[in-house]
């Protein structure tokens, strides 16, 4: 096999978040390989959509398969002006502009052994069995790596084979694990005690590991690996230490990951011996049935030369038979199992098995394109071998009538593959749908495709409106297929509008460049909800779901919602009255918004993520909020009171810090940079162990630097060392900009400056440190005004906002100094580049095949939402990593019953109460609420507004009462709905009660 010679460079800006999951040697591979598919149907067009997007070096088409209307319900690269043409033919032109860096070719010949050995990955999708097995066999002779991907309605499969001797780099995609090490004795086996707030269970026995930054037993630093055994008490055996030096202090433990190599079996043995993914052997046996149901269908075919006709009883039958007639379901060594096949389940994957459906293609797609980056890349475990995916929940459920063949007959029509499934009068309710998509990110615009792929609102009164107000970014592109590179910098919702129009220009899609939050509630108000069906969120944070959620919890709209992080994505879906609603994930891990405290950032780090979030403070204040200071408050420069008044002497005495006159050269950027780095990391580290010294005892008797509190040391400036140097470096630069003056990228004339520069005077550095903690004298503050005259003199500074995705202006590079600095300081592993990029700039990691497989999973649940009313049973939330092979959907919990003497309810439920004519008073409305529940209320809360108490007095309960419930309360204009909360007598503190709609 050949991989494809290439000089061209990563773009690191158009995959920075791709590159955070599969990381740069990954990428490297990715962008030399070539790849073959086979088949650009539905399924075909998703793999080859996330392959492109996601840089793969060639991709090579085949299939010279005329396009007919069926493929049309599935495959988003074809049109109706397209039928007739082949299939690959037509797909190229549009796959191409999706990345201009991937070469994107169509072969029209026939597979021959010679084409397959200029690939190193081989796709087949919707082939036959016969092709399927001349392929695999000689791919797996000959180390090509080799794929079968399929989907016949509601049921899909995928197989893997990467030959006998296939190695995985890197296994999973959890980043190595590193802790901060507490201790380590010495003695055989030498054990070590992690710091307390690092989390021993995430070790295990047979790991190995190695060590940093350790003082003392500097034997374990940059040692080979060491495997470590786990101790009850969350210690670690980490080997014979008795010969190493005595431990003192810092240092952390880092998890190596290690090479796994894997076996798989050619096609023809592995379609006898199932090895199956599955989470339980309920699971199992289900994919053993669907294994034997596709061996059937292909079965079918061979014989009659067609697959079976939508819902037809006849030819179902006979794909029962043929699956009985191949004898007992089989393991994985094809032994005969005492399970028998499920003649049900077999019966309805032949019935609905003529469709194609977007959703399907959308998952089966996501899951093949990971699995063919896994065999480019060697970057996580590939499957083993077979999965088997299906969705014959969306059917209707037993009892109900199925579809019958008439109304699933094809219509010469974009739809026929998915009314082949459901039928024409569902694909009619489909069409007459309005949603709301709150998000047109990566999740939005797949999920806008299968919008338009399905029919939704396609129709009638239906339509699609969108809300983001966002705007295009390079990094976009690498995951949101609507947008192309002219896009960039326009607005997300318009340009995903136009988009999808495109894909159907029967969907009417309506953009609105706006955010779904309390602002925009006279928009999104009781008049636009009324006209909305449901409501799909593709948000990436925990806020703006639970915002989403409420509104539609408020106005009792359905929910589908979805997120990814990495090759991990989740799914949801809330129905009013049938399941629990949306709650944002309660733990730690979830919020992502939440800022760690103040005082914890500034004064004594415990983690990794606080030396970075106080390194940004940093930049922040000193290149940007002094600059601020400076020109938007000159007055405050103008006499010492208004300086003290002003209460920016802080922040000033320390952007003036050791220069006493306004920098003219780059040496005195270079002089300043010098003295805040002893400042930061030596002098105001050992001001800190005057106050606190490291034998200190608190009251209680505690040693004050213990557990997390580590106690920290001063470094020693070194011009020599690297981090030191990029500091200086940064800064300097920084300083310069900041101060209109030219800076300097040569590092070996910066250390040769250095190492001429005096060390700042002490009683300088103490001058400052006093001031930060607001302990000046006045004679200091004084002194900080005159010096900073000559500041006030010179033209406006240029006040420097931090730009996360730049790499040449030393933004990140300041951050990534003093972060790691200060992680030296307390002993605290430090973080890398990358890593500090996506902590200071919250990036979520992200790739397209993730983000296409739940919009996929979000669209499966759509058709039964749009179904009619379903039992709870019928739902399904899902859970997938794609890295592990580990996929789950499960049942939504019903909602909680809450009690109160006699009345029951969910969150689904409200006191609704019309306006009446005349309108209400308090007094009348409060009468009503206790006729018809029988209960006292004691309290009415409008938001924060309070309209009723028991507690006050008779005169003010009288004058209140009195009023008209909307004299008392401000109402946005066209509200219709008041939204009042209760009280009543003795109930609990915690109890929620139904809220009270006041129709107006």
């Amino acid at each position: 096999m050949d991989t494809l010679e290439t000089s061209k460079s990563l773009d690191k800006e158009l995959y920075s978040r791709q590159l955070y999951v599969l990381g740069l040697p990954a990428m490297q591979r990715i962008q030399g390989a070539k790849v073959l598919l086979s088949g650009l149907q539905g399924l075909g067009a998703e793999v080859a959509k996330n392959l492109v997007l996601m840089g793969v070096g060639s991709l090579t088409l085949h299939d010279p398969h005329p396009t007919c209307w069926s493929d049309l319900a599935a495959q988003f690269l074809l049109s109706e002006q397209d039928l007739g043409r082949s299939r690959a033919e037509a797909s190229q032109k549009l796959l191409a502009e999706l990345n201009g860096a991937v070469q994107v070719c169509v072969y029209t010949g026939d597979i021959t052994e010679d084409l397959l050995l200029d690939f190193q990955v081989v796709v087949l999708t919707a082939s036959r069995l016969e092709e399927q097995l001349r392929v695999g066999t000689f791919c797996h002779k000959h180390g090509v790596c080799f794929l079968v991907a399929d989907t016949r309605g509601l049921v899909g499969q995928l197989f893997c084979d990467f030959g006998k001797n296939f190695t995985v780099q890197d296994p999973t995609e959890a980043e190595p694990l590193t802790a901060a090490i507490q201790h380590i004795s010495q003695g055989s086996p030498g054990i070590l005690t992690l710091r307390e707030e690092a989390d021993a269970h995430h070790f295990h026995t047979g790991d190995w590991v190695t060590f940093s930054g350790i003082e003392g037993m500097v034997e374990l630093n940059s040692c080979d690996p060491r495997p470590l055994h786990v101790r009850e008490d969350g210690t670690l055996e980490i080997g014979d230490t008795t010969a190493f030096s005595p431990y003192l202090r810092g240092g952390a433990v880092t998890e190596v990951k290690r090479a796994k190599t894997v076996s798989h079996e050619p096609l023809d043995a592995a379609l006898l011996q199932p090895r199956v993914v599955a989470q339980s052997p309920q699971e199992v046996h289900r994919a053993r049935c669907l294994h034997q149901s596709f061996r059937a269908l292909h079965k079918f075919q061979q014989l009659h030369g067609r697959p079976p006709k939508p819902w037809d009883p006849v030819d179902a039958e006979m794909v029962v038979d043929l699956a009985q007639a191949m004898g007992p379901l089989k393991g994985t060594e094809g032994e005969p199992l005492e399970e028998q096949l499920d003649e049900a389940l077999v019966r309805t994957v032949a019935l609905s098995s003529a469709g194609g459906l977007s959703p399907m293609a959308a998952v089966l797609g996501a899951v093949a394109a990971q699995e063919v980056l896994k065999a480019i890349s060697g970057k996580f475990m590939p499957l083993d071998q077979w999965l088997y995916f299906d969705a014959l929940d969306c059917l209707p459920e037993d009892g109900d009538p199925f579809p019958n063949p008439e109304d699933c007959a094809p219509r010469r029509c974009r739809y026929d593959g998915q009314t082949a499934v459901f039928g024409a009068d569902f694909q009619d309710k489909l069409s007459h749908q309005h949603y709301l998509l709150v998000g047109a990110g990566a999740v939005g615009c797949e999920l806008l495709k299968g919008f338009a792929l399905m029919g939704l609102g396609a129709g009638g009164r239906g339509g699609v409106t969108v809300a983001d107000m966002d705007h295009v970014e390079l990094s976009n592109l690498s995951r949101q297929f609507l947008f192309r590179s002219q896009d960039v910098h326009r607005q997300k919702a318009e340009v995903a509008a136009e988009a999808t129009h495109r894909l159907n220009a029967d969907l009417q899609v309506t953009p609105l460049n706006l955010p779904l939050d309390p602002s925009t509630e006279d928009i999104f108000g009781d008049d636009f909800f009324a006209g909305v069906d449901g409501v799909a969120a593709a948000l990436d944070t925990f806020e703006a779901r639970d915002y989403v959620a409420a509104r539609c919890t408020h106005f009792l709209k359905p929910l589908l919602e979805a997120g990814t992080t990495g090759t991990r994505g989740s799914t949801g879906v809330f129905i009013p009255h049938v399941t629990e609603n949306y709650r944002a994930p309660s733990s730690d891990a979830a919020s992502e918004d939440a800022p760690d405290p103040v005082c914890t950032v500034r004064y004594i780090p415990t983690t990794t993520e606080h030396t970075v979030q106080w390194a940004k403070g940093e930049f922040d204040d000193l290149f940007c909020e002094s600059a601020k200071t400076i020109n938007s408050h000159p007055e405050a420069l103008s006499s010492l009171e208004d300086l003290v008044k002003s209460q920016k002497q802080p922040l000033l005495q320390t952007m003036r810090g050791v220069l006493k006159e306004r920098p003219q050269t780059w040496r005195d950027c270079v002089l300043w940079a010098l003295g805040h780095w002893q400042l930061r990391f030596h002098h105001g580290i050992t001001q800190l162990l005057r106050t606190y010294p490291p034998d200190r005892v608190q009251e209680d008797g505690a040693p004050f630097w213990s557990g997390p509190k580590q106690c920290p040391q001063p470094l020693e400036f070194d011009a020599s060392q690297d981090t030191h140097l990029l500091y200086v470096l940064a800064a300097a630069n920084l300083y310069a900009q900041m101060h209109g003056l030219p800076g300097s990228q040569d590092q070996t004339a910066l250390r040769g400056l250095l190492n001429l520069l005096p060390l700042p005077d002490p009683q300088n550095l103490d001058r400052i440190f006093a001031s930060e903690l607001e302990l000046d004298s006045p004679s200091g503050c004084k002194q900080l005004h005159e010096d900073l005259k000559t500041w006030k003199k010179g033209p406006p500074l240029e006040p420097l906002t931090f730009e996360k995705d730049n790499d040449s202006n030393f933004h990140v590079d300041f951050v990534v100094a003093a972060a790691s600095l200060r992680a030296q300081n307390y002993g605290i592993p430090a973080a890398g580049h990358a890593e500090t990029k996506r902590i200071v700039g919250r990036i979520i990691p992200a790739v397209v095949t993730t983000t296409a497989a739940v919009a996929g999973l979000v669209g499966l649940e759509l058709y039964k939402v749009v179904g009619g009313p379903r039992p709870r049973h019928a739902f399904r939330h899902s859970y997938l990593r794609l890295a592990e092979n580990y996929f789950s959907r499960w049942v939504p919990k019903a909602p909680d019953i809450q009690e109160f003497h006699h009345l029951k309810w969910t969150c689904w439920d409200r006191l609704e109460v019309p306006a009446g004519q005349p309108e209400r008073t308090l007094g009348s409305l409060l009468a009503l609420i206790q006729e018809l529940q029988g209960l006292r209320v004691t309290m009415l809360l409008h938001g924060s507004a309070l309209l009723y108490s028991a507690g006050w007095s008779e005169e003010k309960q009288a004058r209140h009462l009195s009023h008209r419930v909307t004299d008392l309360v401000k109402k946005a204009p066209r509200q219709r709905v008041l939204v009042l909360e209760l009280g009543y007598e003795g109930e609990e503190y915690d109890t929620n009660f139904p809220r009270l709609h006041y129709k107006l």
